[in-house]
């Protein structure tokens, strides 16, 4: 008995059909086993040269070899035979044909079962994670369900026929049943004779099944990629659907959350925290070899070559300043991307929310960083390296921290600063350096591959590709222009550029545009996609094109990156502090460690203090300063311009009108100016004081160059009270028209102040005579000095005019013409040449010591002269005019002392205090000027510390809550 679907029993089906010396066989139908008679009846009528019926018959048994059948038992010899072998052959094709709708079934079960499986899989997978908003659930999960429409959320989800349409085809599936299928159909009664071929046709069947084979398989292939490529983008366009209701039902998430449903404090994001972490480092001067490696997304690319736009598209708004061909990304930008219940943006530094969903707002946003973007750069560059810190936030953003950095060029143009090439490039290799970094490389795909500049330098900084993702931008350009597409499948796997890359990503951003809206241009980069020969004949992965899932990618690399690396930072950080911390026990063991900041209100606190010390200091103290400097200050105008001019007349009637006449033109002009100097000068001099003496009181030399320029400054910004001029100069006129003195103090009073003046200008014109005829015999004696030849002529000199004066006690101030050449024949005759104009300097010197002499004997005579100035007799000895215009002087400078004392006291150091007030403020708020004023390294040092620790403790609050979220 031979096993149906056996070797044997195919090859005894071929015996009966093929040939044996060039006889043919005829067996009666009767005699044949049923199946085989089934198989006679399916294909003896077979006109198809390309269908051998021995190999259709082999794969019928074959493909039949899986049915349970048994063969019929030998009919007994009884008489109905032929009534026996006809029942036994329908219950044969009856139980073929139960069990070719067995079979079917239970294939389309197991096919359709796993289909299902796998969609519901893909679903559960596209679902979003909401294990972040777990802490969310307890507060508001009743009150949310209560106001969730469940009938939409319902509507929401795919009809029962879309399902069946996700669901492959039956027919699809039962392909490999489509034989027994056409066999069984197709089984007719009847006995037709089967026809047996020779072997050169058997031959030629068989090349020619071959190549039908071939010819289907590769038809076949092609209609399984499109067939693949329909379902992607009906899944493409499922998921986007679901991502939309998401999207919404978060944004109800977030909204509740933002009006307070639930009563706990909300917490930073993680993505946030993080962003706060590089914040900090990227104000920190590393001087203690702490650097930083933490992960960021840096985003390079040639100038021009789309680096703006692919962020724009990540970030899902058109945020950036847009320019055609110039360089507009003029320093780094840090971007810090996250999800939240509304599409906003706001800048570290500012608390104005700028709404992306409005266009006044995204222009303004892009105006803002332009300006921020040139006002970074010094003058004179191009390019700067300070970073400006933005947040986007927005339902459905991918949460990373990506850097644009400016274009890479390969010329400098005009306009642009010498360096500015290396600048960039210098920019560019401090971020990409970063061990943890991941570097978003962006090349222009409409551009020759040769003319890429940001590959080499990205090769460069990672020679692997451990950490770089490659994006080529404007495909439809590059499938548009380049005659040999498969140079985009090249760029795409890696083969045309030195560099390696994670992965590889092809994008379209637009069409040129400046106008274009996000959302249009994911709708054209979808649509150009979909039409895209590039992805139908699978020179791009489904997975390697649109922005959405190069942002997916990023996203995942970034926060992959971070897991593996934050920890061992976090160990850095650690030690640093550990090593600061040891360093200041050391050296500063009983020192708080005050940063810059507590350092300046310390220092603040004290300037203050000693400001208000100036409201203690005494009238007295302050009248007797003031009336110093200010006699100090005019001096010399009152004995050289009104007392000597005076008291060289003839009578005390003229004496008194030159001295009234003079003193006016004193008054109206010159003397309230001075006054006012005066006690400006001398409130600054007081102010220096007293912040001298309390630096003597153990204070902190570490504030003496701050306290130095408080003081300069908040003096120049002091501006005196003009209008007190005038009163002033009102005051001092009427102490100066006053001649009466009441009592004899204070007549002694002025010829003391007289005397002292006298002598002080007799000792003063006595020094200048001294150096003019140069050293005594006594001093050249004692200290061996000698004369020069200019001292020895006027030596001479000086002895010629002192007989003179000898002669005429009473001479006046200025010599005659002829006493001039009397005095030079004179000296000629010992043999001195003298010039006449040294003569009358001589002379000047020589009658102001005769004069001073004179008036200081006539001074002591008037001591006993009140007596005589109250009886208001004359007296020539005794006429003491000149002590009456010394006691006016001197009653002047006690009133006008008092009155700016006044104004001292009651107004200016109030002012003045003000002034220090607002320029510590000033001060407070320059970072620079705190960082130029307060320096050392003690004040670095717990600078340093203040940043690790501050660092630490946001790197460790990060790794607590990314290990939460795990």
């Amino acid at each position: 008995m031979l096993r149906v679907g056996s070797k044997a029993a195919c090859l005894a089906c071929r015996n009966l059909v093929s040939t044996n010396m060039g006889v043919r066989f005829r067996v009666p139908l009767q005699k044949l086993h049923p199946l085989s008679r089934a198989i006679h009846h399916r294909y003896s009528g077979n006109t198809n040269p390309q269908r051998p019926p021995h190999r259709t018959a082999a794969r019928y048994f074959t493909s039949m070899s899986r049915l349970p059948m048994r063969p019929p038992k030998p009919p007994p010899g009884s008489g109905g035979r032929g009534h026996q072998q006809q029942r036994n052959f329908w219950v044969v094709r009856l139980a073929s044909r139960l069990l070719k709708l067995r079979y079917i079934l239970l294939g389309s079960a197991v096919g359709g079962g796993y289909t299902a499986k796998k969609t519901y899989d893909e679903w559960k997978d596209m679902l979003p994670d909401f294990s972040e908003y777990n802490w969310v659930i307890p507060d508001f999960v009743w009150e949310l369900s209560e106001q969730i429409d469940l009938d939409k959320l319902a509507k929401a989800l795919p009809e029962m026929e879309e399902l069946a349409k996700l669901l492959p085809d039956l027919d699809k599936i039962g392909e490999n049943f489509t034989f027994l299928k056409s066999l069984l159909s197709s089984e007719t009664p009847g006995d037709p004779p089967l026809k047996a071929t020779d072997s050169s046709t058997a031959a030629t069947q068989e090349g020619s099944d071959k190549q039908y084979k071939k010819s289907s398989d590769k038809e076949r292939l092609d209609q399984l990629q499109e067939e693949l490529l329909r379902t992607q983008l009906k899944y493409q366009r499922m998921l986007e659907r679901l991502e939309k209701e998401n999207k919404e039902l978060r944004k109800v998430v977030l909204q509740k959350d933002d009006k307070g449903i639930h009563r706990r404090k909300v917490k930073k994001s993680l993505i946030d925290l993080y962003s706060e972490v590089l914040d900090i480092l990227s104000d920190y001067d590393a001087n203690y070899n702490t650097q930083d490696h933490l992960p960021r997304v840096v985003v390079v690319g040639d100038q021009s070559a789309g680096k703006t736009s692919v962020l724009e598209m990540i970030a899902q708004a058109r945020i950036f300043p847009r320019g055609s061909g110039e360089m507009m990304t003029r320093s780094p930008v840090k971007v810090t991307l996250s999800e939240g219940p509304h599409h906003v943006a706001m800048f570290k530094d500012s608390g104005r929310e700028f709404d992306l969903t409005k266009e006044e707002d995204l222009a303004a946003l892009r105006h803002e960083i332009e300006l921020r973007m040139r006002k970074s750069v010094k003058e004179g560059q191009t390019v700067s390296c300070e970073t400006i810190s933005l947040s986007v936030k927005g339902p459905g953003i991918q949460r990373m921290v990506l850097v644009d950095l400016p274009g890479v060029i390969s010329t400098v143009t005009a306009g642009m600063a010498a360096d500015t090439k290396e600048t960039i490039f210098s920019i560019s290799k401090a971020y990409m350096q970063n061990p943890n970094a991941i570097i978003l490389c962006i090349q222009d795909g409409s551009v020759d591959a040769e003319r890429s500049i940001v590959t080499d330098l990205v090769s460069q900084m990672d020679p692997h590709g451990k950490r770089t993702i490659f994006v080529l931008t404007k495909v439809d350009l590059a499938e548009k222009n380049l005659a040999s597409p498969n140079r985009i499948q090249q760029i795409v796997e890696g083969k045309l550029f030195p560099m390696k890359a994670l992965g590889y990503f092809a994008v379209v951003t637009g069409k040129g545009s400046s106008g274009e809206s996000i959302d249009s241009i994911k709708d054209y980069e979808e649509e150009f996609f979909q039409n895209s020969r590039l992805l139908r004949d699978g020179m791009l992965k489904a997975h390697q094109v649109t922005t959405k899932n190069l942002s997916l990618a990023v996203s995942d690399c970034f926060w992959k990156m971070v897991r593996e690396s934050v920890e061992q930072q976090a160990d850095v950080f650690k030690a640093s502090r550990f090593n600061l911390e040891t360093e200041w026990k050391n050296n500063y063991p009983r020192l708080r460690e005050l940063d810059r900041n507590e350092l300046f209100e310390k220092a603040k606190n004290e300037i203050l203090d000693e400001v208000i010390s100036l409201s203690q200091v005494t009238p007295q103290h302050w009248e007797a300063i003031l009336q110093k400097k200010l006699w100090e200050r005019v001096s010399t105008h009152v004995i050289e311009n009104i007392y000597l001019p005076a008291a060289q007349t003839t009578d005390s009637g003229t004496f008194n009108t030159t001295v009234d006449i003079k003193l006016k033109q004193w008054t109206d002009k010159q003397l309230p100016h001075k006054a006012l100097e005066v006690a400006w000068e001398t409130l600054q001099e007081e102010f220096a004081r007293f912040m001298a003496e309390y630096k003597g009181k153990d204070q902190d030399d570490i504030f003496d160059k701050l306290k130095e320029a408080v003081k300069d400054d908040s003096i120049k910004r002091h501006k005196w009270n003009e209008r007190a001029m005038d009163s002033l100069r009102v005051i001092q006129h009427n102490a100066l028209e006053d001649r009466s003195i009441t009592d004899k103090p204070q007549w002694d009073a002025a010829i003391q102040f007289m005397e002292e003046t006298l002598q002080s200008r007799l000792k003063d014109t006595e020094s200048v005579i001294g150096d003019m005829v140069g050293p005594g015999w006594r001093q050249r004696w004692l200290n061996w000095m000698n004369r020069t030849p200019d001292q020895h002529i006027r030596n001479e000199t000086k002895n010629e005019l002192e007989r003179l004066l000898k002669l005429h006690d009473e001479h006046t101030a200025y010599l005659a013409n002829d006493e001039v050449t009397t005095v030079r024949k004179n000296l000629e005759g010992r043999g001195v040449e003298v010039d006449p104009v040294l003569i009358k300097d001589t002379w000047h010197q020589l009658y102001r010591r005769h004069f001073l002499q004179k008036a200081l004997s006539h001074c002591s005579l008037c001591k006993r002269g009140f007596y005589y100035y109250q009886r208001h007799f004359v007296d020539s000895e005794l006429e003491c005019n000149d002590v009456v215009l010394f006691w006016r002087i001197q009653r002047m400078l006690v009133i006008t002392a008092n009155t700016l004392r006044q104004q001292l006291t009651n107004t200016e150091v109030r002012r003045l205090e003000k002034n220090v007030k607002e320029v510590l403020d000033d001060f407070g708020e320059d970072v620079e000027k705190k960082t130029h004023l307060i320096t050392g390294r003690r004040v670095q040092l717990a600078e340093d510390l203040k940043k690790v620790r501050e660092i630490q403790e946001k790197l460790e609050a990060f790794i607590e809550a990314l290990h939460k979220e795990k």
